[in-house]
């Protein structure tokens, strides 16, 4: 069965960067678009970005425009996303999904298929 798994969460400080990657075990993985959300301890899961089968159209949600960068390698089966300038308010548990919507969506009941998440904490 596929999966979809996540890694390249850590520690750091703020102003830091970390990288995050998004491995799909699946022969379909570059048919769907990928997003990746993010859970505080005690929050809802927030939309962070998300990208398109072709990797032609991402989707950022407001808190980390001009900061993260989402990017995707068919060849691969892998999605990244690349974070600059964390601040503390970042910190959380990463999650890939997939949707099998056309494009990224920020709703959170369109993705079918999540990682297990990777944990980032950003200290300030």
């Amino acid at each position: 069965q596929a999966q979809l798994i996540e890694s390249g969460g850590g520690s750091v400080q703020a102003g830091g960067s970390l990288t995050l990657s998004c491995l799909g075990t699946g022969r379909t993985f570059r048919s769907y678009p990928i997003s990746w959300f993010r859970q505080a301890a005690g929050k809802e899961r927030e939309f962070v970005a998300g990208i398109d089968r072709n990797g032609d159209n991402v989707l950022y949600g407001d808190s980390v425009k001009g900061r993260f960068t989402c990017s995707r390698d068919n060849a691969k089966n892998t999605v990244t996303l690349q974070m600059n300038s964390l601040e503390p308010g970042d910190t959380g548990v990463y999650y890939c999904a997939r949707t099998r919507s056309w494009y990224p969506t920020k709703t959170r009941d369109a993705y079918d298929q999540w990682g297990q998440g990777t944990q980032v904490t950003v200290s300030s």
